[in-house]
């Protein structure tokens, strides 16, 4: 569930970055009496995802708006189909159209995208997972846009967990270095991943007693290697130079997770189009 507070503040950035003190063209041209119906449709095939947002947008501004959502998060929709409808004073639903469709469309292509990766996937036994490559300021709801797509979530924040990572490794010197820093200090419940480039690595990483193992662009041939080292003691992650094309045979090494940082980090916005119903 997405934290309402989090929501709430990312709203407030972004009417405050595209309002600023006011919609100059609707208070200039709409007369303040006037009233509006927007419908909201699906212009290719879309997995939903930040249509409560858009909700909560559209009210901010137009409190007492009557909003018609006619899908929810992680459906999957046609080109063409109608996912809503809002009407109330003409003004306000203007001044924030484009905020709301912003939300909407960069939410639902992470969304759209994180399905067709995992589905590559699917029937293996790998799981996918998002990264912290994520816009700034709107991290949770990339990473809800992810998880409705079809991904777990990896760590939220560098406070989730601890992950070292090469130049974790470099500064203390040694992988079992590292670990023995980590391992003082962690909470018991609180995994410890290693990042790991070569097979030298794992070795060491298991030998130390990494709770999981990140496989940091390695060859197919060296993730099935490492799955044979591991030998099903720990997860293994498999990282860097994910894509859809390639994602189906890294699934197939044996490894737990893929990571893929494409899905938030390179999403394309997708197509949906908010428009003035005519009446009469």
């Amino acid at each position: 569930m997405l934290d309402p507070i989090v929501v709430e503040e990312s709203i407030d950035r972004a009417l405050a970055e595209d309002i600023g003190f006011g919609d100059l063209t609707s208070e200039l041209v709409i007369p303040a009496e006037a009233r509006a119906e927007l419908a909201l449709n699906a212009r290719q095939d879309v997995v939903v995802a930040g249509i409560d947002v858009i909700a909560r947008v559209f009210r901010r501004r137009v409190p007492d708006c009557r909003i018609e959502l006619r899908v929810k998060d992680g459906d999957r929709v046609k080109a063409g189909a109608a996912m809503g409808r809002v009407e109330g004073a003409a003004r306000g639903l203007l001044a924030v159209e484009r905020t709301a469709l912003n939300f909407l469309q960069h939410l639902s292509g992470i969304a759209t995208l994180t399905a067709q990766y995992a589905e590559r996937i699917a029937g293996t036994r790998a799981v996918l997972i998002d990264t912290r490559k994520t816009t700034p300021g709107l991290r949770a709801l990339e990473k809800h846009a992810a998880r409705v797509g079809g991904a777990r979530n990896h760590r939220l924040r560098l406070d989730d967990g601890v992950l070292i990572k090469d130049n974790h490794i470099s500064v203390c010197g040694s992988i079992a270095a590292a670990l023995r820093r980590a391992r003082a200090g962690t909470p018991v419940l609180t995994k410890i991943e290693v990042e790991c480039d070569t097979l030298e690595q794992v070795r060491e990483a298991l030998e130390a007693g990494a709770d999981m193992i990140l496989l940091d662009n390695m060859s197919l041939e060296d993730m099935r290697q490492a799955v044979a080292l591991a030998g099903g003691r720990i997860p293994l992650e498999a990282s860097g130079g994910v894509r859809l094309e390639n994602i189906r045979s890294i699934a197939e090494t044996g490894v737990d997770f893929i990571s893929v940082g494409r899905i938030t980090q390179s999403a394309p916005a997708v197509d949906i189009g908010l428009d003035a119903v005519i009446k009469g």
